[in-house]
């Protein structure tokens, strides 16, 4: 029996507090069964054992197989192995599975749709985010792989008489540390365009939500890639993680700047590249010619998804005074609008945090800021009655140095208003953070907002969107700057920092030195020449 807003009338909710989406019928048992657990978890290696849980209740779903050192080096090895005959198989042939596992992943979406809010407590809405992230990936590497790896012909050092070829190689086996908070989008797209290209992979995802990242490999291997091309080792981040590091050839983290430093140490101690995807404290400016409703409900899905567990999550609003006042009250009264809920269904806007660090640091910046003069304009408490880490998505006006909301990443669901008068102003505020990771403008003047965007330091910025149009455009990279981290994934730099490329150049009827009687001297005239004679033909 539910009210009006659709909230369970046997819970307490806090006067004025959000409200509470209808509960659902199906539990985590329903789900995780033992069979579930045996198939996902198949080939797995792991000598110990380690589980995992709920964010929505805290209770236990799975026991999982637990690596060690040595358990990481053995997949190395089995990867390894694997990859030279996978390097071998066509690249049509390779980009064919990823189209077959698109088809799989849309029509048993509900499975892992179910798998995504069980790991970590978002709404479903939240996770079918996910699932379009990966159909869009495998959809774009299905069809353009060919193309970014094809070989390609270059001009050589002197035309016709040098042919050169450049050639992409797969690196061998990639080395993937994948996180808590996007556990399909964050694991298996980051990991196509790596097998596309040949390579093998060992990814350690987050334990807490691994169901997630081995439902995706069995649905690869049954889309028709080799099981043993794709290794998952699990365990605690500093015993696993360091040990992917120093076995593989390349490495793709995503996760916390500090970590991501850790990781960037290791793999160039090796030698070996990496990419990296890391924090942010992302700013979205609302110009003073901003439609302030489609500005205030794109505040709220920036802000708000997954409950502001997300690297490109709003954390800070800048907003001209001649709108401010306009846009916060339609902003407040969406966000204080906003269903909680824990359903394995539709219609809940905002779920859980995952985890009590989470809601320690969300609680943390709330609290001090408000003790030293921040106003909340909407949520700022935890809502134990919903489950034990849920917090209201939260406004707070009025912040100030040195309030660590201020500069530091909340990753929750609370953002800060500031008002601004000068748009200069407001682009050195953004750019004010050693962060760079993405950034949203809106204005109705579309050229006006591209313009402020190529003034913002953000590897993505959306006009008159929060985050979705810039990651969502696969075939444009992604990725930060400055302390946000290194390389891009999507496009063309997402499936050719997998590789290494070769040139191979034959040269033709005469060697690049003196001959057919020709003397040193000689030989320098001649190149003389011919050097100018390129550049007056406006050669490259």
């Amino acid at each position: 029996m539910t009210d009006s807003q659709g909230s369970p009338q046997d819970r307490s909710i806090p006067a004025g507090g959000n409200p509470v989406a209808a509960p659902g019928a199906r539990t985590a048992a329903d789900v995780v069964t033992p069979d579930l657990v045996a198939r996902l978890t198949r080939g797995v290696i792991g000598s110990g054992t380690t589980a995992n849980h709920t964010p929505f209740t805290g209770e236990k779903l799975a026991d999982l197989p637990e690596a060690t050192p040595d358990d990481v080096a053995e997949a190395f090895a089995r990867a390894r192995e694997a990859q030279r005959g996978w390097a071998a198989t066509p690249v049509q042939r390779r980009a064919a599975i990823l189209l077959r596992f698109h088809d799989l992943v849309l029509r048993r979406q509900s499975e892992v749709l179910d798998l995504i809010q069980l790991e970590t407590g978002k709404t479903r809405l939240h996770a079918h985010e996910e699932v379009q992230g990966v159909a869009v990936a495998s959809r774009h590497y299905g069809r353009r792989a060919h193309a970014y790896l094809r070989p390609k012909a270059h001009t050589g050092v002197v035309p016709t008489l040098t042919k050169v070829t450049e050639l992409r190689q797969p690196r061998g086996v990639i080395g993937q540390i994948a996180p808590w908070n996007y556990p399909l989008e964050l694991s298996v797209s980051d990991a196509l365009p790596a097998f596309v290209a040949g390579n093998a992979v060992v990814m350690k995802p987050d334990t807490e939500t691994a169901l997630t990242a081995l439902w995706a490999r069995d649905l690869l291997i049954e889309a028709g890639l080799p099981a043993a091309v794709w290794q998952v080792v699990l365990g605690e981040g500093p015993v696993v993680g360091p040990a992917v590091v120093a076995h593989a050839d390349y490495v793709s983290f995503t996760g916390s700047t500090r970590t991501g430093r850790e990781v960037a140490q290791g793999a160039a101690a090796r030698l070996v590249g990496a990419s990296l995807e890391l924090g942010g404290k992302n700013a979205m400016l609302v110009l003073d010619d901003a439609d302030v409703d489609k500005a205030a409900a794109g505040a709220v899905r920036g802000c708000f998804s997954s409950a502001g567990q997300l690297c490109i999550s709003i954390e800070r609003l800048y907003v001209h005074d001649s709108v401010a006042d306009a846009f916060l009250d339609r902003f407040a009264a969406r966000t204080k609008a906003m269903r909680l809920g824990a359903a394995l269904a539709y219609g809940a806007d905002m779920g859980s945090l995952v985890s009590e660090r989470q809601l320690e640091t969300v609680s943390r910046h709330v609290e001090e800021a408000v003790a030293k003069g921040a106003r909340l304009v909407a949520g700022g408490r935890a809502r134990p009655d919903v489950g034990p880490l849920f917090y209201e998505p939260t406004i707070l006006d009025g912040v100030e140095p040195p309030m660590s909301v201020c500069t530091e990443e909340t990753f929750g669901p609370v953002v800060s208003v500031y008002r601004f008068t000068d748009e200069q102003e407001a682009v050195e505020r953004a750019n004010g953070t050693p962060y760079g990771l993405n950034a949203s403008v809106w204005s109705k003047d579309g050229r006006r907002g591209r313009a402020v965007a190529a003034r913002l330091r953000a590897g993505t910025v959306n006009v008159n969107e929060a985050y979705a149009a810039a990651y969502g455009s696969v075939q444009s990279p992604m990725g930060g700057m400055g302390d946000s981290g290194l390389g891009r994934r999507h496009g063309s730099e997402g499936i050719l920092k997998y590789t290494e490329a070769q040139t191979v150049a034959q040269q033709r009827i005469m060697p690049l030195a003196p001959a057919f009687g020709l003397d040193d001297e000689k030989y320098a005239r001649l190149m003389t020449r011919s050097l100018r004679v390129m550049k007056a033909l406006r050669l490259r």
